[in-house]
């Protein structure tokens, strides 16, 4: 649904549904805004006792009850000072009594477009917690909130249990659909990951030769296949194209290839911008300054962290604050998708916009020859594939934790068709971004990326009739001496991806933070471009894509490999090292040097590969320092017959490099039994696989030793997200009281002296709650200082909407048994509020040691805790509140 909003000192902007939670302006980026209590609360629906047809749909009515579209939009009635007026896209649930027929009032094509069309759900993932009274009662997840994971099983579990109370022929039936769908989800999921897979490597292939020239015989081939034997006059370069007009033909191709470097990423940079998410500073919060790298906040007034009563339209016209801003498609997306499976939203990440413009932007910055890689954008890409999907189904589209066992198989099968490797695709998915992951989702990760690698398989991107990004084969084993050198190779590239890390946060921290290049992200883009442009071209190995030269680093010298390049890599005799050890020190020391300045800028850009040519130089350079020590001293008895081959053949400089490849990568993302199966793949040799465990190994403790964050870890410390760590645990030493604050009445529902509070009460706590950031917090309830019950943010707002007259309502907050209802038709009294109350809120004892707060907020996902103290309310911590303690305790003492 499309609507006009105004603001004052804004021009009218039309608005649509963007399917993650943001609104997507016809200015070209998304505005996400938090809703203010009071300013966007929407226009309060007309409460009949008996529910008449001709109304329009509203909040209130089931999704499966009518043939209508699947959500809609309810817009403000009121507007705020200087923030458009925006509302919250409201959310449905399965009604219990339409699933016991189980019938779909959509048709498949109407999902379809539903599925493809942007619309507020995609980083909220789903609307997935319900009133387990009211079923047809939904709630929405905001920009920045937890999801609830104990009540999305829970509301599965209703799901299930009306699913399966036919017993008939039909709902059998539909209980078997109902369990096909998670494979039909993985199957249809690895299927469009490899499509668009082959899509990014066949073209970005064609327009990296661009720079250089064009095949005469089509502009569409790429070099390789326009000349598959070597040189050939069917290929055109465009200092000959040109007449070498006009400096000449070899200037006029330098000329013209960094021309052709600046323009594709910019090409790329101003697709990526197109996804701007502009967060205001009404987001930012007391708990967690989620300040995803602009500007830190500044601390919030005191009266207003003690709780008093400040209107947040008042302070947000007195103390204006820069707003926050993000980029969906720039970057890898890793990071993001690690943090939206671990239960937090990101609001704009998966999106179809998303989808589209990555995989545009990947090309186009792939090609321009960037020092970067595509294989981690293809994770973010495979889950926004994954996403959509999801809308196809409603039992992953309206629940949160089942649609999280999709993304997970979707972002394994993004790694399954970068390298080829099926298996080290499930391990990624396992070691890396899932956050939890039963057996069930791991079979059916594996099923997904097995599909996904079957369909690259038929498909042939390479034109090798190989799934692998390259291939390389060792047909001599390995010797027991080189064992030292393998370690050796493992320390070094631990160090260098540990160092890099360092390099990366240095350089954040300078030169993004000048002024001018902040503000404008395509001038640092251009300027990367250039510098790769000018201090790459004359380098064979930098000129080169960076998985050709992983492959041509990495393969034995084999003149029979028509797939290798004449790079000088094969000496036949003991002076020829010494030229082939400077230029890789020269490639090694400029690939390091860019890839540094190129990881974060505002392109679709990735860092598993560019990490693995690095190490790859590096380890090369090893390999030949190796060899030459070999073929010097010949008789030494600690090389035994090696040294006697001809050539030092038994010595290859590729192992080196791509054992080094791999040990670079793993001090870059701490990956590792990942690692090990990807380069086994790669290689299918099962000689190599000691020797690459063990760099690997040492690599780790190395790259621990020196950094202990990982890039993802990194990326998630700079950009503030609010991720709980669940395989890095802190040493703690104190108990729960150490974050609990005080109680204030303004953040507790006392009904001591009777059930019955004032809806203008709970709408000035609800007003607290959303200035301290805590938009999917809750208000517990307190009789006689005893802990009754919590009402969640998110019901208590819909709950407040759905009156009649807000300003002299009286809300029911617990069950009175001698009150009854006087409706006619059944119908529920909206001031009745119990249905939205949790009678049983998860509750530790103050003294309660942080190890176990750890364990609650990890593995329940919880998104707060109820404190007592001698069975009394004390308080109640918030899962954010948590993370940035866990952070401080990380910074002062470290993690287990």
């Amino acid at each position: 649904m499309t609507g006009r909003r105004h603001g004052p000192g804004l021009p009218d902007v039309v608005t649509t549904n963007d399917n993650n939670g943001a609104e997507q302006q016809q200015h070209g980026h998304y505005l996400s805004l938090p809703s203010s209590p009071t300013s966007f609360r929407r226009q309060p629906a007309t409460m009949s006792r008996r529910p008449s047809n001709p109304e329009p749909p509203d909040e209130r009515s089931p999704l499966l009850a009518g043939p209508r579209t699947s959500r809609m939009r309810i817009h403000s009635a009121q507007g705020s000072p200087g923030v458009p007026n925006l509302s919250r896209n409201q959310s449905y649930a399965d009604s219990i009594k339409s699933l016991r027929h189980h019938h779909r009032a959509e048709s498949w094509g109407t999902r379809l477009r539903h599925a493809l069309s942007d619309r507020q759900q995609e980083s909220s993932m789903a609307d997935s917690k319900g009133s387990l009274l009211y079923p047809d009662d939904r709630v929405w997840y905001d920009q920045f909130t937890s999801t609830d994971w104990v009540h999305d099983s829970i509301a599965d579990a209703y799901r299930v249990k009306a699913l399966r109370s036919r017993k008939d022929f039909w709902g059998r039936v539909h209980v078997l659909f109902d369990g096909a769908q998670g494979w039909l989800l993985s199957a249809l999921v690895g299927f469009i990951v490899a499509v668009l897979a082959y899509v990014v490597n066949v073209s970005e292939a064609t327009v990296f030769d661009f720079k250089d020239g064009y095949c005469a015989r089509g502009w569409l081939i790429s070099e390789k296949k326009c000349c598959p034997h070597g040189l050939c006059t069917d290929w055109r370069d465009w200092g000959e194209v040109l007449q070498g007009f006009p400096f000449g033909e070899r200037w006029t191709e330098y000329v013209v290839y960094i021309v052709a470097v600046i323009t594709l990423a910019s090409l790329s940079c101003l697709l990526s911008l197109t996804t701007k998410t502009v967060v205001p500073s009404a987001y930012r919060l007391t708990t967690l300054d989620e300040n995803l790298a602009a500007e830190a906040a500044a601390p919030p007034p005191e009266n207003e962290a003690e709780g008093t009563e400040v209107s947040p339209r008042r302070t947000r016209e007195t103390e204006p604050a820069p707003p926050m801003i993000y980029y969906s498609a720039a970057g890898s997306g890793v990071a993001e998708v690690r943090v939206i499976l671990s239960g937090f939203v990101l609001h704009g990440f998966l999106g179809v916009k998303t989808l589209i413009i990555k995989t545009i932007g990947l090309i186009l910055s792939v090609a321009s020859g960037l020092s970067l890689g595509k294989e981690g954008p293809y994770v973010h890409i495979a889950t926004c594939v994954g996403n959509i999907a999801c809308r196809l189904f409603s039992k992953y589209d309206r629940n949160d934790a089942k649609r999280r066992e999709v993304l997970s198989a979707a972002a394994a099968a993004g790694v399954a068709v970068a390298f080829g490797a099926p298996l080290g695709g499930v391990l990624f998915g396992l070691e890396e971004v899932a956050y939890f992951f039963p057996a069930k989702t791991l079979f059916r990760t594996f099923f997904c990326c097995i599909t996904a690698a079957l369909t690259l398989k038929f498909l042939n991107p390479y034109g090798t009739h190989k799934i692998v990004m390259f291939q390389v084969r060792y047909v001599v084993d390995w010797e027991y001496f080189e064992i030292i050198s393998f370690v050796m190779v493992g320390v070094l590239g631990g160090a260098a991806g540990a160092l890099f890390i360092k390099a990366s946060r240095h350089w954040a921290r300078t030169f993004r933070r000048i002024p001018v290049i902040k503000a404008y992200p395509l001038l640092e883009v251009m300027l990367v471009a250039l510098v790769t442009g000018l201090i790459g071209y004359w380098n064979v190995f930098t000129k080169l894509p960076v998985a050709k030269l992983l492959y041509n680093l990495a393969a034995p010298c084999d003149d029979r490999d028509n797939n290798l390049e004449d790079l000088g890599l094969c000496p036949e005799e003991i002076d020829d090292i010494p030229p082939i050890l400077l230029n890789l020190f020269a490639a090694f020391l400029i690939k390091g040097l860019l890839t540094i300045v190129t990881f974060g800028i505002k392109v679709p850009a990735g860092i598993y590969v560019p990490s693995m040519v690095v190490g790859g130089l590096m380890g090369r350079l090893i390999g030949h320092v190796v060899q030459w020590v070999v073929m010097a001293t010949p008789d030494w008895g600690v090389w035994g017959t090696c040294g006697k081959m001809p050539n030092a053949t038994c010595i290859q400089p590729g192992v080196y490099g791509l054992i080094a490849a791999g040990s670079t990568m793993c001090g870059v993302t701490r990956l590792s039994v990942t690692l090990a199966v990807i380069l086994f793949e790669l290689t299918g040799s099962l000689d190599y696989v000691l020797p690459f465990s063990l760099a690997i190994l040492v690599a780790k403790w190395t790259a621990d030793a020196i950094e202990p964050l990982s890039i993802y870890d990194l990326l998630t410390e700079m950009n503030s997200y609010p991720y709980l760590n669940n395989k890095h645990k802190p040493i703690f030493t104190s108990n729960l009281a150490d974050i609990v604050p005080r109680v204030r009445k303004e953040r507790i529902i006392d009904i001591s002296t009777s059930p019955v509070v004032p809806a203008a009460s709970l709408r000035a706590k609800l007003e607290l709650l959303h200035r301290a950031g805590e938009l999917d917090g809750g208000l517990p309830i307190v009789r006689d200082g005893i802990l009754v019950g919590l009402i969640p943010a998110p019901d208590l707002e819909y709950a407040l909407d759905n009156l009649r007259d807000e300003g002299s309502s009286l809300c029911l907050m617990a069950p009175v048994m001698t009150i009854e209802d006087d409706s006619d038709d059944g119908g529920r009294d909206p001031t009745d509020f119990t249905p939205y109350i949790d009678p049983a809120p998860v509750a530790l004892d103050i003294k309660s040691p942080m190890d176990l707060v750890y364990e609650c907020f990890a593995k329940l996902g919880l998104r707060y805790i109820c404190v007592l103290k001698d069975g009394r309310y004390a308080g109640m911590t918030h899962k954010k509140t948590f993370v940035k303690y866990m952070r401080e305790v990380e910074a002062k003492y470290g993690h287990t």
